[in-house]
C-alpha cells in the first residue's frame, strides 16, 4: 500500500504532515512521491488567502485524476473553515476537521480495509463522506507532531491556536483557540528528534509565545527543559509576537543558551493607526522596545549580529500610500531588520476587515510588495555586511548544487562551501 503526502502553508502544517507519515510508515505503507499513483493521498491545506484555497482545490483533483480509485484524504485550516464545500469536490473521501487530526492514520487505515482487496473503490466508502461537527475551539484536542523529513533541522510543534481574532485573520476559526502540549510531553519528542541524529529544531505554533494556555506552564520553563535534552545543538523560535518577547526570556537566552541569535517576530504594519485598526496587540513604539532589549542583550563587540525576520502584510482596508510609507520607513530607518516576510492582504470571508471599507486595489498591493521586497533584499546584504569577519558556526546540510554544499550560521546567514560529505550535520566554525 503506498500514500503519498503533500503540505501547503506553515511550518505547522508541515510538523503535522511529518507526523501522519510516520504513522503510516509504522503501519506498513510505502511513501511515495506526490506525482506517483498512490493508495491514499493526503493534502494538508491553508486557508489563509484565496491563493492557498484555490491550490488546495487543485491538489484535491489532481491526486483524484493521478489515481480515480485512492484515498483522498484532506485536512489542515481549509478543511476546518469550508469542509461542507471540500466534500463537493470529486474524488475527496474523507475531511478531517481540527479536532479530528489525532485520529486521521488511523481512520484512514480502517478506510483502507474496508476497500475489496485493499484496492480500489467500489463505492463502500460512500457513506463516510458526512460533514464531522464542528470543534469546541475551546478544547481542541491538540496534535502532537514533528517533523522528520531534513537530516539536519526539524520543526517542533509546542503549541495551536489563537485567541487574538486579528480583524484580517482566520486562524482562530481554523485552528480553534490557543492551547498548548505539556512540557513533559515536548521534551520527550525532542528526545525522539535528538536520537534520528537532528542537531536543529524549530519552535512552531499559531501564537507561540502564548504557550501554557492549557497547562499553566510557563514559555521561558519549555524553553529552559528544551535547553537540557542532549543531543540537540540548536534551537530557533519560529515566530513569537512582539508582545509575548519578555525581557526574561531574552535575559535568559542572552545568558549562553542553545538558542540563536535568531527571531521571527511579526509586524504587519508599521502605522499605529492600521495596528489599532486591526486589532493589534502592541503599537510601534513597543515593537521598536523590544527589538533594541534584544540587540541590548544579544549583540557585544565581535559577536555576531541578531537576524531579525520580520512579517509584514501591505494592502490592509484604509493603508493609504502615506500609512504604507510609515510601514516603509519605520523598517529601513529605525527597525532596521535582516529580512522581511512580506504578504498582499488576502480578503478572508467572515473577518471584520473583509468588511471594513477602503479596501486596496490588487494592483497597488502588488507595487507595495515590490517595493518592500526590495528594500528586503537591501537590509539582508547590509545585515550580511555588518557580519563580515565575525566567527560563528554553520550546520551543514545535505543538499547539494553545482558541486556546493549550504548551511546557516547561528544567526540565519546562509553559507556554501564545495561539497564535503564528511560534513553533513555536522557544525563548523567559520569566520563570515
Amino acid at each position: 500500500m503506498k500514500v503519498a503526502l503533500t503540505t501547503l502553508g506553515c511550518k505547522l502544517n508541515y510538523a503535522e504532515t511529518s507526523t501522519y507519515e510516520r504513522g503510516f510508515v509504522a503501519h506498513g505503507l510505502e511513501v511515495v512521491p506526490w506525482s506517483a499513483a498512490a493508495d491514499v493521498y493526503v493534502i494538508n491545506t491553508c486557508a489563509v488567502t484565496e491563493t492557498a484555497e484555490k491550490k488546495s482545490r487543485n491538489l484535491m483533483r489532481r491526486a483524484h485524476k493521478t489515481n480515480p480509485d485512492a484515498l483522498v484524504i484532506v485536512t489542515g485550516c481549509y478543511a476546518e473553515l469550508k469542509k461542507e464545500k471540500l466534500y463537493d469536490i470529486e474524488g475527496v473521501s474523507r475531511v478531517f476537521a481540527a479536532a479530528e487530526k489525532p485520529q486521521l492514520v488511523n481512520e484512514t487505515l480502517a478506510m483502507l480495509q474496508e476497500i475489496p482487496g485493499q484496492a480500489g473503490n467500489d463505492g463502500s466508502l460512500s457513506e463516510k463522506a458526512h460533514v464531522m461537527p464542528g470543534p469546541d475551539r475551546a478544547s481542541v484536542e491538540t496534535l502532537p507532531a514533528y517533523s522528520s523529513g531534513e537530516r539536519t533541522r526539524s520543526f517542533l510543534k509546542v503549541q495551536d491556536g489563537c485567541n487574538n481574532f486579528c480583524a484580517y485573520c482566520t486562524v482562530p476559526f481554523a485552528r480553534g483557540r490557543s492551547r498548548n502540549i505539556p512540557i513533559c510531553e515536548l521534551v520527550k519528542q525532542a528526545e525522539q528528534i535528538a536520537a534520528k541524529g537532528i542537531r536543529e529544531v524549530v519552535l512552531t505554533g499559531v501564537n507561540t509565545g502564548d504557550f501554557g494556555r492549557t497547562t499553566g506552564e510557563s514559555f521561558l520553563d519549555l524553553l529552559k527543559a528544551l535547553d537540557a535534552v542532549e543531543g540537540i545543538d540548536r534551537y530557533r523560535i519560529s515566530s513569537i509576537e512582539p508582545n509575548l518577547i519578555t525581557e526574561e526570556i531574552v535575559d535568559w537566552i542572552a545568558s549562553g543558551t542553545k538558542f540563536q541569535r535568531h527571531f521571527h517576530i511579526p509586524l504587519q504594519s508599521g502605522s499605529d493607526t492600521l495596528l489599532k485598526k486591526v486589532g493589534r496587540r502592541y503599537d510601534t513604539a513597543l515593537f521598536a522596545s523590544r527589538i533594541d532589549y534584544i540587540r541590548q542583550a544579544m549583540e557585544r563587540p565581535g559577536e555576531p549580529k541578531v537576524f531579525f525576520g520580520i512579517d509584514v502584510i501591505v494592502g490592509l482596508p484604509g493603508e493609504t500610500e502615506d500609512l504604507f510609507l510609515e510601514t516603509y520607513n519605520f523598517l529601513k530607518d529605525r527597525i532596521k531588520p535582516a529580512f522581511l516576510h512580506v504578504f498582499p492582504y488576502s480578503k478572508r470571508p467572515g473577518t471584520r476587515a473583509a468588511a471594513m471599507p477602503d479596501q486596496v486595489q490588487d494592483s497597488v498591493k502588488t507595487d507595495r510588495v515590490a517595493r518592500l521586497e526590495a528594500l528586503s533584499d537591501d537590509l539582508h546584504a547590509a545585515f550580511v555586511a555588518a557580519n563580515k569577519g565575525l566567527p560563528e558556526r554553520v550546520l551543514w546540510e545535505s543538499s547539494v548544487k553545482g558541486g556546493m554544499m549550504f548551511g546557516y550560521t547561528g544567526n540565519y546567514i546562509r553559507v556554501e562551501k564545495p561539497y564535503d560529505p564528511a560534513l553533513v550535520n555536522t557544525l563548523e566554525s567559520i569566520v563570515i
